[in-house]
């Protein structure tokens, strides 16, 4: 078998996305403290992150037979050049001193609805560029790229800022370009031959929900990680915030994320002995109860307690993914693909959106501390929630 490493459109495939993902990173951070500095408003800069999520939530379903339907590949570009654009008319708008603040939310809502179509069709595309003995470590080669990305991202898009407000979404339209030029390149069709399939589209996204009612642990974890992504999209915000309120830089903020992506990465490197030594339930608790950490903040609430609560969280989340994501796709059959990713997607990215929006009111109505106390609330019930779930307790190795 040809190693990962060796496999040249596997190679093409993650290199795309690493650029492309690199540049989305960078204006995560960058996003909020353009709203800050246009703004000073908490309570906006959530309304743009929640922008950015919303098309998960609302074009899931749809993105997933797309993807099912058409050419993956096609569709992945047609999207890449979409968010390109998005992107590139809020760099002219900075550039010309015309930026209004729903500019924002509406480019980013652009650049979210392109994610959610790009997503299903890349989950395809994997599946059929690397066997299916190799998904588990391919999913964690991607774990990695993640890993990596969410490293260097923040604190090359906070300084990026620091520059001009206009140079990390620059960056960030250019990467769709090199995304785009590394899936023309690549040679493995991304689906298997289809028949064509005349029914309705109703029929085809319930044929999607029909599969993942039939396997308990992946309808369940994917609950849980929408829980999970509700409050960690919630904190970073807190993160923003607290970090600009404590006299913090644009890159030092950047900083602190970058130290998330560290142990993050660790957490992919090691994510095979993980995978290895332990059951699919058994890593999913260790995540869950290690989210309650940011319980810390209410003892003493500083930015850097925060995020060093976050720590060991950063070092099983890619072990989570990695295990739960190439499990689910090996199983799925290629023809149902992007309609379970979406069906997936949806449950787990449906409230997503509210954390941060949600973090952005209670910033601007109440203290830092009870902020994060909400957000502890829920990763305590979520936990408690997994442990004793029959979906998680029959879970597969």
């Amino acid at each position: 078998m040809v190693p990962l490493r060796r496999n040249r459109d596997f190679v093409l495939l993650e290199t795309g996305r690493f650029l492309s993902t690199a540049g989305t990173q960078s204006t995560t951070i960058a996003y909020p403290l353009l709203v800050l500095a246009v703004t000073h408003s908490p309570a906006k800069a959530g309304i743009v992150t929640f922008a950015r999520l919303l098309p998960f939530g609302l074009f899931g379903l749809l993105a997933g037979v797309a993807a099912d339907r058409w050419n993956r590949r096609r569709l992945m570009i047609a999207t890449d050049g979409v968010r390109g654009l998005a992107i590139a008319s809020l760099v002219a708008a900075i550039l010309a001193h015309r930026l209004s603040f729903w500019q924002i939310p509406v480019v980013a809502f652009v650049e979210g609805a392109g994610s959610a179509l790009f997503q299903p069709a890349a989950a395809g595309a994997l599946r059929a560029v690397v066997p299916a003995e190799q998904l588990s470590d391919a999913a964690g080669a991607q774990q990695a790229r993640a890993a990596v990305v969410r490293l260097a991202g923040p604190p090359v898009g906070g300084a990026l800022f620091a520059i001009a407000r206009a140079v990390p979404f620059l960056v960030d339209a250019v990467s769709y370009l090199f995304s785009s030029v590394s899936l023309l390149a690549m040679r493995t069709p991304f689906q298997e031959p289809r028949e064509v399939d005349t029914a309705g589209l109703r029929a085809r996204v319930a044929e999607g929900f029909r599969f993942m009612r039939g396997q308990p642990f992946i309808r369940m974890s994917a609950a849980l990680i929408g829980v999970g992504n509700f409050v960690i999209l919630a904190v970073f915000l807190v993160i923003v915030v607290a970090g600009k309120r404590q006299g913090l830089s644009g890159g030092e903020i950047g900083g602190l994320f970058a130290v998330f992506g560290a142990f993050t990465l660790v957490g992919a490197l090691v994510s095979p002995l993980f995978r290895r030594a332990f059951s699919l339930r058994t890593i999913m608790l260790i995540e869950l109860w290690l989210s309650i950490g940011t319980v810390a903040f209410l003892i003493r609430p500083s930015v850097y307690v925060l995020v060093a609560a976050m720590l060991p969280q950063a070092i099983a989340m890619p072990v989570t993914d990695s295990a739960v994501n190439g499990y689910r796709i090996a199983i799925t059959p290629d023809r149902l693909l992007g309609r379970v990713e979406s069906v997936r997607t949806s449950i787990s990215l449906l409230v997503s959106p509210v954390g941060p929006l949600l973090a952005g009111v209670l910033l601007s109505t109440v203290s830092l501390r009870a902020t994060v106390a909400v957000f502890a609330a829920c990763s305590v019930g979520a936990a408690v929630w997994g442990t004793v779930s029959p979906a998680l307790r029959s879970a597969p190795r």
